[in-house]
């Protein structure tokens, strides 16, 4: 049976001043289930687990789902409210000190954008703060065992955020070397070369295409030259060899291969087969 819950633990005096945890607990919600509109005094994380729901603040609203987070700010007003038909399941974690604001701007937080959307750390962030729950109690070495736990969690924060930016840096290395390869495919460019203009190692450049366009860069640039060459062989009346050291091909019979395997068929079947197309048309 697929029963609610809610488990939460505040501690009566948050003690340590660099970073103290306020409360922490999880909760699997009813249907429109909602809080606020309402402020706290100490930021709130919510990691949604499953589910669905919607968070408002300020009066922007920030539909989430499973894999986001979210946070409230100190005494800010804000209000959330599960899904009618897919309410979420959450985690959360509140906590002050002096060590909060630095990390929470770490993490890729701000007022303006208060959520983060499918934390590749989720798992991990979800599993840390069930164990401050576990470490819960209101003596003083149970409040250093929760804040040490609370840095762990937050640490999944930072290590997202760190995911993001090595991804935005992968996208900003292949925007860079498709510029270069689209000025200079009619060269005999290689892709060191291009590794070298974008500013990275060979192996790297090939992790950034891997990663964003899930090919080499070597395929990225040899379809480009057979996409080019197609269009030569559509509106020109070039040979074949004339083509091939436009694009930047040693010779005619590297180009021809390299075309078949990527056309299946040769370039001088494949100027056939539009001349017998352009003919059946007339």
């Amino acid at each position: 049976m697929n029963q609610t819950f809610k488990k939460s633990y505040h501690v009566q005096n948050p003690n340590l001043t660099a970073l103290s945890v306020c409360n922490v607990g999880f909760q699997k919600c009813t249907p429109g289930f909602s809080w606020g509109p309402g402020v706290r005094n100490h930021y709130l994380i919510h990691y949604i687990i499953n589910g669905c729901g919607i968070y408002t603040k300020n009066g922007a609203v920030f539909t989430l789902n499973a894999g986001d987070c979210f946070l409230m700010y100190p005494n800010e007003e804000s209000m959330y409210r599960a899904d009618e038909k897919k309410p979420w399941e959450y985690s959360w974690v509140g906590f002050v000190g002096a060590d909060a604001e630095p990390i929470i701007k770490a993490a890729g937080f701000t007022p303006e954008q208060p959520v983060l959307r499918q934390l590749q750390k989720g798992d991990s962030l979800n599993r840390q703060i069930h164990h401050i729950y576990d470490a819960r109690g209101n003596t003083f070495a149970s409040s250093v065992e929760m804040s040490g736990r609370l840095y762990t969690a937050l640490a999944c924060l930072l290590k997202n955020a760190g995911l993001r930016t090595a991804e935005n840096s992968y996208n900003d290395y292949v925007t860079a070397a498709i510029d270069y390869m689209q000025s200079h495919y009619s060269y005999p460019i290689t892709i060191q070369e291009i590794a070298d203009y974008v500013g990275v190692s060979r192996s790297h450049l090939f992790r950034a295409f891997q990663q964003c366009l899930h090919q080499s860069p070597k395929e990225y640039l040899t379809s480009l030259r057979i996409e080019e060459s197609c269009r030569m062989l559509d509106d020109t009346n070039l040979s074949i060899t004339v083509i091939a050291n436009s694009l930047g091909f040693d010779n005619s019979l590297y180009f021809s291969k390299v075309f078949r395997k990527e056309m299946g068929c040769s370039p001088t079947e494949y100027m056939q087969s539009r001349a017998s197309g352009n003919k059946n048309r007339l």
